[in-house]
């Protein structure tokens, strides 16, 4: 199951990245399940990491190698998150960039691995390494669906973005491809973003747009409430589309930053309608909070509820579990009387109770929909929040109960 259709856009190649798939048959035989980006010399990488404390081998091996210098390889493997894995996970990351950088001819350090799967069992190091070979004799510049394939785990469908903008008079691409259905929850979730650009942009707006964007986009989605092992969104800029260095006063940042929001917004929420047994797309937009953290409380309340989610999956209007969630995110001395829930373009809760004009033929009207909007006006302010995710069904709970067999 997923939201819309979830064809994959033309994609543009991005000067300065190429691409490689091979089959390592990490977890099934045959599958395309490794993907290795070759970045061009004086290519820019900036990124960010899952919050999770037991984070994976790979994500502390990416920092570190991140910390050090600017990296020419990336290595992703699906199957197996080397997560929970101890030492030997740690050396199982180091040796991958050691295989993959012998054979490109570059440091280890140069190299940044990434992993998603099963958490908790060794990574068939073996099969990976004897894959990438395979990997590198299969780079081009073109494969960004291929390599969109061949980071997917229980995802149904690809999920990438594409477009090409004018700044300061050059035309500059971006394209990026991104992973995730389940264990999806901010800072960060199971997921893995990989978004390219040809524009130059200075190395510490590279590290502030990727914060920024991911923070609206990647980090304001949820499907089950669960921050994974392994997450990371990396940005790169190749510096090949031979404009001028983009810095944070240049006049061409604005264009630049809009671009990349969209592709950061469009991979996001690409996971969410490809979200484990989706069948809802909803919106989460909370208005008039006092602060943001108030207006993401009652976003994640009203997200998270598995009553309310449910009720989106039956599509049955029933609005008390809203207000529920509402009422016990956490915001002290919410004005009740003042508060109005809306489903749609139909209003639910108005002075502390059901709308005066609300039929239960207007609600499920809405919620027959595939996407649905839930706007809680909170009346304390002018700061507005949106989340994204989507409803609970019966293949959620199937597809995590029979994950490793």
């Amino acid at each position: 199951m997923a939201v819309g259709p979830g064809t994959l856009p033309e994609f543009f190649p991005v000067a300065g990245v190429r691409l490689g798939i091979a089959s390592a048959g990490i977890k099934t035989p045959g599958r395309k399940d490794l993907v290795v980006l070759e970045l061009a010399e004086d290519s820019r990488v900036a990124g960010i990491f899952t919050t999770n404390q037991f984070c994976a081998a790979p994500v502390t091996v990416a920092r570190q190698h991140l910390s050090q210098g600017q990296p020419r390889y990336l290595v992703i493997n699906t199957g197996n998150a080397n997560a929970g894995t101890g030492a030997q996970g740690m050396r199982d990351a180091l040796a991958t960039c050691s295989a993959l950088g012998e054979a490109a001819g570059v440091p280890a350090a140069a190299v940044l691995p990434f992993s998603t799967g099963v958490i908790g069992e060794p990574l068939p190091l073996d099969r990976l390494v004897a894959a990438l070979p395979a990997a590198l004799d299969n780079l081009s510049e073109t494969h960004w669906p291929e390599a969109a394939a061949g980071i997917m785990t229980t995802d149904t469908r690809p999920k990438g973005s594409s477009r090409q903008v004018t700044v300061g008079g050059q035309r500059v691409t971006i394209s990026g491809i991104s992973k995730g259905a389940g264990m999806i929850r901010p800072n960060m979730a199971t997921m893995l973003g990989f978004i390219a650009t040809d524009a130059r942009i200075e190395p510490g707006l590279l590290q502030t747009l990727v914060s920024e964007l991911g923070e609206r986009s990647f980090n304001r989605i949820t499907i089950d409430s669960d921050t994974s092992t392994n997450d990371a969104c990396m940005l790169i800029a190749t510096g090949q589309s031979g404009g001028a260095e983009i810095g944070p006063d240049s006049p061409d940042l604005p264009v630049l930053r809009e671009a990349l929001a969209e592709v950061f917004l469009e991979l996001a929420h690409a996971i969410v309608r490809d979200g484990e047994g989706a069948t809802k797309f909803v919106t989460l937009d909370i208005r008039e909070a006092a602060s943001q953290d108030e207006a993401l409380a009652v976003a994640y309340t009203v997200a998270h509820s598995p009553l309310v989610k449910t009720a989106l999956y039956a599509s049955d209007p029933n609005w008390g579990r809203i207000l529920a969630a509402v009422g016990r995110a956490g915001v002290a001395g919410l004005d009740l009387e003042a508060i109005e829930i809306w489903l749609g373009e139909v209003c639910l809760v108005r002075n502390g109770g059901r709308a005066d004009d609300y039929s239960e033929e207007r609600g499920q009207a809405v919620m027959d929909q595939e996407e649905i909007t839930i706007r809680i006006d909170l009346k304390r302010g002018a700061v507005q929040e949106r989340v994204w995710t989507c409803d609970f069904s019966h293949d959620y709970v199937t597809i995590n109960a029979e994950y490793r067999t």
